[in-house]
């Protein structure tokens, strides 16, 4: 019995160091995944700058927008074609209703639509998930891996979700200022004195949100003008983002405080609520 037994749990032990071994091999390979995104996008942003600051060209957008490149930069802002956002607060999956911990980075191109975002959050005890969504030349690509390894989503482009992912670099772009300049992939529309509709298009896509300001020229909301389908096993761009407690940087004012929420028949239903951590602008 005791050979059994002492065979039993060398066994054990074999099937648990393989198993390990084999996480350990496909966490590999998804943050290999991640580098490789986020220096697509990188290349991406540094062979398509941004669009100049232009006193002359934000005189004939609406007052709104006026006021808020006003609040947002405070002299001429660099040069800058990249920025990195580390982020962390809590996370609710699709489909589900609790919170849990959240740790975010994400790659922005400024001048052009092009965005890589990865996270790792809780599932239970001990058991963590990571998710990745890339968008960069008009496609997509979404997936989230238990323990880095097992892929429980796993969604390729089409033309739907190519739509989210170039409305998500616009609901993102708050945290690059520089995107919104004119001259860029952003146009402004007015609608009244505290909004205005940024729209983006790119290789024949087009994708628009409602930005709303307050009176000293923040950018607090950017709002979807369609309702979200919330039986999807993602969370795609989401349909509302909120932004606060605006802090200088460098020469901008950046939001750290932000809320991202899906949003049908009139309510939110938050997912991410989180603080920027660090951003950098390159």
């Amino acid at each position: 019995m005791n050979k059994i037994l002492k065979f039993s749990g060398l066994g054990i032990a074999g099937l648990l160091l393989a198993s390990t071994a084999v996480v350990a091999v496909q966490s590999g390979n998804t943050e290999r995944d991640i580098d490789a995104f986020e220096a697509r996008v990188t290349e991406l942003g540094v062979s398509q700058p941004p669009a100049a600051f232009d006193e002359t060209q934000i005189a004939n957008l609406p007052s709104p927008v006026q006021r808020y490149f006003r609040f947002v930069f405070r002299a001429a802002p660099a040069n800058y074609s990249v920025v990195r956002v580390n982020a962390a607060g809590e996370f609710r999956r699709p489909l589900t209703k609790d919170f849990n911990p959240i740790e975010s980075d994400q790659v922005l191109a400024a001048g052009v639509p092009a965005l890589m975002f990865s996270a790792s959050t809780t599932v239970l005890p001990g058991i963590w998930a990571r998710a990745y969504d890339f968008f960069a030349q008009g496609q997509m690509e979404m997936k989230a891996k238990i323990l880095s390894a097992i892929t429980v989503v796993d969604e390729r482009e089409t033309p739907q979700l190519n739509q989210i992912s170039l409305r998500r670099w616009l609901l993102e772009s708050a945290l690059c200022p520089t995107a919104l300049l004119p001259g860029g992939p952003v146009i402004w529309e007015p609608i009244d004195d505290a909004s205005a509709r940024a729209v983006v298009a790119w290789n024949g896509m087009r994708a628009s949100m409602i930005a709303n300001f307050d009176t000293e020229g923040r950018m607090t909301s950017m709002v979807a003008e369609a309702d979200g389908d919330l039986s999807t096993p993602y969370h795609g761009s989401g349909e509302h983002v909120a932004r606060t407690d605006y802090r200088q940087v460098g020469a901008q004012m950046i939001p750290m405080g932000f809320t991202i929420s899906r949003m049908a028949e009139g309510r939110l239903y938050p997912f991410y609520e989180g603080r920027v951590g660090s951003i950098s602008f390159e």
